[in-house]
């Protein structure tokens, strides 16, 4: 099936892109990597008359360290540059793991981590991980710039906090301390997985752990139970008992979770899954 037609523009500036979108209105939108929009288009789900290509704007794309340590990662920079990046590889090393293996390698080349939280699709790994890293995303509209922490972003299927005239700028993430390490996992029958998990674990003073699943609801799920029984273990415990620590703490979040069977599985399945792979995430943070 193919895209009904429409009119394709490039602008070379943020605010030719605003203008545009303010000239057309609902019958515009803006693209990205489009590995998600344009199969939409073909299949008519979503019909636009004029479809906004920002990839001709630089400041778009690219990984930067800021003067205050903050990593940013440009809306259109690929999964596939991601995973490759020496900032990313070296400061965000679980976040590099995840690139390497979302969906296949034309997805990784061509689709964006911008367009990927923007279409808001419940089956994709990148939003878990970000929630868990504490990321925030700056997004640009008429009235300027503004900042959402990751986890007010997703608001549920196919719908996020951006307001239809906005564009992502950036995904930014906090300086990760030399006692932080992460981890995501993942597993699926198909391309996209059935259930992800993103686990973030600091030894500092306190000890601290950042736990979400994904893939499991219609937006990512903070496993609260087991990030508070983390708290209150003791710094020197071996990572065996760590998790028969947590292990309860998990499986009631786990058994919280309103999930719903489909495709990628049955409810209490994708539930299963959260407990192994919270199991494989948290060991692969542990020293």
């Amino acid at each position: 099936m193919r895209a009904k037609k429409f009119f394709l523009h490039r602008p070379a500036s943020l605010d030719e892109a605003i203008a545009l979108k303010a000239q057309h209105g609902d019958a515009a939108t803006f693209h990205a990597g489009g590995t998600e929009l344009l199969v939409a288009l073909k299949a008519h789900v979503l019909q636009y008359q004029h479809v906004i290509d920002l990839k001709q704007i630089t400041r778009l794309k690219g990984v930067r360290v800021k003067d205050d340590g903050t990593i940013s990662i440009g809306a259109l920079t690929s999964h596939d540059t991601l995973a490759n990046d020496p900032i990313i590889r070296e400061s965000l090393p679980g976040y590099a793991q995840l690139s390497e293996h979302v969906a296949n390698i034309r997805v990784r080349i061509a689709g964006t981590l911008g367009g990927v939280l923007c279409f808001a699709e419940p089956h994709a790994d990148a939003p878990t991980m970000l929630c868990a890293l504490d990321a925030w995303v700056v997004l640009l509209g008429p009235n300027g710039e503004r900042e959402v922490p990751s986890r007010d972003f997703h608001l549920g299927e196919f719908v996020t906090a951006r307001e239809d005239d906005e564009i992502l700028l950036a995904i930014e993430v906090a300086p990760q301390s030399r006692g932080t390490r992460s981890a995501y996992r993942s597993f699926g029958h198909t391309e996209r997985p059935a259930v992800g998990v993103g686990a973030v674990w600091s030894t500092d003073n306190p000890q601290r752990l950042s736990l979400w699943a994904g893939a499991i609801a219609a937006s990512p799920v903070r496993l609260a139970r087991a990030e508070d029984a983390a708290a209150g273990l003791p710094a020197d415990l071996p990572a065996d008992e760590i998790w028969r620590h947590l292990a309860p703490a998990i499986a009631a979040d786990a058994e919280a979770i309103d999930a719903h069977d489909d495709l990628h599985g049955g409810a209490d399945y994708k539930r299963h899954l959260v407990s192994v792979l919270a199991e494989r995430a948290i060991k692969a943070c542990l020293p």
